[in-house]
């Protein structure tokens, strides 16, 4: 089950149940006015299993804005959880290369702060590259959408935009390079119900577009991916409070070369084959 947030043509905030690619069933009426309390339930997939769906009303996708999947959630993210990932870091940084090598085979993962709720990007809206730096990528991930006890209910798609070039000119200089103006996007929506084992099947594929022609593109595995899901999380709500739950970015598999940077006007999209495409054009910020 897949379900989402959006607005509907009045302005109004609705909870979703997507049912296939063009539609949705607006969750009102079976009194889901937040995803909150459903993430927060014991069995959210039982509760959905409950709803006499016939007696929803349906709603195209192309007759609704998408909102982000979260709501009060902290977004963190994981790094160098893939062995590209972690080859791709020393190749930025000289200065940080052993650094990120001791990570990948750290028994204590890498995890950083990524967005504020209120910041993140939906599909469909830009996300930003800074105007102070010359090598900016974006970094397709798997999201592991938390609650507050820190159990995985679901996942969603995220996409850690991030300046490499001032990530490699100094270790200390991360927040700079990850945490700015909408450098974080998640959506389209949230799947429901799939095991890790499960999630581990699905391909993950980016393409970067731009004048209509495909930039660059790009796939790997949610199997490559060297953690555990459950120690991840584990690792985050270690000495950690989230009354509202939390959203974690599982690391990236997919890294352009040296020679591509993202500019303004180029249009993202990646695919998660179990989730969807989430898709954004760039703007500089």
């Amino acid at each position: 089950m897949k379900v989402c947030r959006f607005q509907n043509q009045l302005g109004e905030v609705r909870i979703g149940l997507v049912t296939d690619e063009a539609a949705a069933l607006d969750l009102t009426a079976a009194g889901i006015l937040q995803l909150e309390p459903l993430l927060e339930s014991e069995n959210p997939m039982a509760a959905l299993e409950q709803i006499n769906l016939g007696n929803l009303p349906r709603v195209a996708l192309a007759e609704i804005k998408l909102l982000t999947p979260v709501e009060r959630q902290e977004v963190w993210a994981a790094g160098v959880t893939y062995l590209r990932s972690k080859t791709a870091r020393m190749e930025e940084s000289d200065f940080s290369a052993s650094a990120y090598d001791r990570v990948y085979d750290a028994e204590r993962p890498e995890l950083f702060f990524k967005s504020l709720p209120e910041k993140v990007v939906p599909t469909g809206e830009p996300v930003g590259i800074r105007s102070d730096a010359k090598w900016n990528v974006p970094e397709p991930e798997l999201a592991l959408v938390l609650n507050s006890r820190g159990q995985i209910v679901g996942h969603t798609i995220g996409n850690d935009m991030s300046s490499r070039d001032i990530e490699g000119e100094n270790l200390l200089y991360l927040p700079q390079a990850k945490t700015y103006h909408r450098s974080c996007a998640l959506g389209p929506w949230i799947t429901l119900g799939t095991s890790e084992a499960g999630a581990r099947a699905w391909g993950i594929q980016l393409e970067i577009w731009r004048s209509g022609q495909r930039a660059f593109a790009g796939a790997t595995s949610v199997g490559q991916i060297k953690r555990g899901f459950a120690e991840l999380a584990g690792y985050l709500f270690r000495c950690q409070v989230f009354p509202y739950g939390a959203v974690l970015l599982t690391g990236t598999g997919i890294v352009p070369p040296e020679s591509f940077t993202l500019a303004e006007e180029d249009e993202i999209r990646i695919m998660i084959s179990g989730i969807g495409c989430l898709h954004n054009p760039v703007v500089v910020v």
